[in-house]
């Protein structure tokens, strides 16, 4: 392992690809801190140690932001308007035939479908900042904490000055995605993903600081060893895959013999990544929202539907909760793989260059085939999102942590899945270079 270090930094050319992505993740996680103006930092401080996170897709944003969010940083919005931009792209594709038509182009249409994804992300971290600037502004950021400094975030609530807070997120918002393509076209990996990966990491030392005190050394370690095995079976599972045999037929083009080949068609089983996690997270803070916005008056007794959703739909250890959260990641997975891979384009691509399943005749058969097998290796990938997904909310039950425990949900899936591609781009350029990886 030593020596493969020492083979990165005696490589010019893979050292600076490093070196730049450490920088722009440290100008990130400076971002991260420094307050939007006319925030009253002081009072957000003492919020943020006075009262508990916030549960829900806001837990979930402020999670993706590295805890910008709360802070109302100028980095507040973090990746997530970029992530539902792009999520929001690919089921477009689904429905615009303008769309899939431009993915089917190649370089060109995909610039073109980056470039719709930027206007979305801008238009998007519009309507987030403004939201996020009159929950602040009203005082409900944190929740009903009854804090009084929570009450008082802003120095200044004048309309020119809320103004000024949402500009300066959008802006925020675009220098992120900037920063992203940036590591993307010079540095190490897929930028946005990176930054994703350094706002989890970031969270991390937090929320086992909080098990250390909150339960002792004790739960510290059994939190620990118990990381260390989910994060082993994440990694197992995500590499594990369904290859499905397919062989070319020879054919002769002028004097040239084409195929002949043998090769296979990878199917993961967890090919639907977080997604799921994100969209059943989203979906269930709906109720939670529709509620908070019908609170009664000072005096008045709450409606039975709303009583009824905050007792739970709100609580992350109610077995209901945990229940409709995790049939819909496992509904949301059948989905998200339905629409990310189309078996029938498959089968009249293998078909049309020659290729086929041993014992499958080409074309429909071969379509009908690979959904047989999608959808039965769909299933236990599901599951595994599932039961990955609820780690959290039991560890919020039992270890009395909050909705950011580290091993578990969104995060461990994003860390691992993000950290296995960096290290397989990082091992093929030290193959190129010096015939021998980064790990033997």
């Amino acid at each position: 392992m030593f020596s493969a270090i020492a083979r990165i930094i005696r490589t010019p050319d893979l050292r600076r690809k490093i070196g730049f992505t450490l920088a722009i993740v440290a100008l990130y996680r400076l971002g991260a801190h420094v307050p939007t103006p006319f925030v009253d930092f002081p009072n957000v401080q003492s919020c943020i140690a006075q009262s508990s996170t916030t549960e829900g897709l806001l837990s979930l944003v402020n999670l993706f932001s590295g805890g910008a969010l709360l802070q109302l940083s100028i980095f507040a919005l973090g990746v997530m308007p970029y992530i539902t931009a792009t999520i929001i792209v690919q089921l477009l594709r689904v429905v615009i035939p303008h769309f899939e038509t431009l993915y089917k182009e190649g370089q060109t249409g995909q610039a073109k479908l980056t470039q719709y994804t930027r206007y979305i992300t801008i238009a998007l971290a519009l309507l987030q900042s403004t939201t996020l600037v009159t929950v602040a502004r009203s005082g409900q950021l944190f929740g009903a904490t009854g804090i009084p400094e929570c009450q008082q975030l802003l120095t200044n609530d004048v309309w020119w000055a809320q103004l000024l807070m949402i500009i300066t997120m959008t802006a925020g918002t675009g220098l992120i995605m900037w920063f992203a393509e940036l590591v993307t076209e010079r540095g190490i990996g897929n930028g946005m993903s990176l930054l994703i990966f350094t706002s989890i990491a970031a969270t991390f030392p937090g929320a086992m600081w909080a098990i250390w005190q909150s339960r002792g050394f004790e739960m510290f370690l059994l939190v620990l060893a118990l990381g260390i095995v989910v994060i082993g079976l994440v990694v197992f599972v995500e590499q594990s895959q369904r290859r499905i045999p397919v062989q070319y037929a020879k054919r002769m083009v002028g004097r040239r013999t084409y195929g002949g080949t043998n090769t296979y068609i990878p199917i993961k089983v967890n090919m639907a990544g977080v997604v799921p996690v994100i969209f059943a997270s989203s979906l269930l803070y709906i109720p939670a929202l529709i509620a908070q916005f019908n609170q009664p008056q000072v005096g008045e007794e709450p409606a039975l539907w709303v009583v009824w959703i905050n007792n739970y739909l709100t609580r992350g250890d109610h077995p209901l909760y945990m229940l409709l959260y995790f049939l819909l990641i496992v509904g949301f997975t059948y989905f998200y793989v339905a629409i990310t891979f189309n078996p029938v384009d498959v089968a009249d691509n293998m078909k049309k260059y020659g290729g086929f399943i041993p014992g499958i005749r080409a074309g429909r058969p071969t379509a009908e085939y690979l959904d047989y097998v999608l959808t039965r290796i769909t299933l236990p990938g599901s599951i595994y999102l599932g039961l990955v997904a609820l780690l959290p909310l039991i560890a919020l039950a039992t270890v009395g942590a909050n909705q950011n425990f580290p091993f578990g949900g969104a995060s461990i899936l994003i860390m691992v899945g993000v950290g296995l591609e960096t290290v397989k781009q990082i091992d093929a350029q030290l193959q190129q270079r010096h015939y021998e990886g980064l790990l033997r």
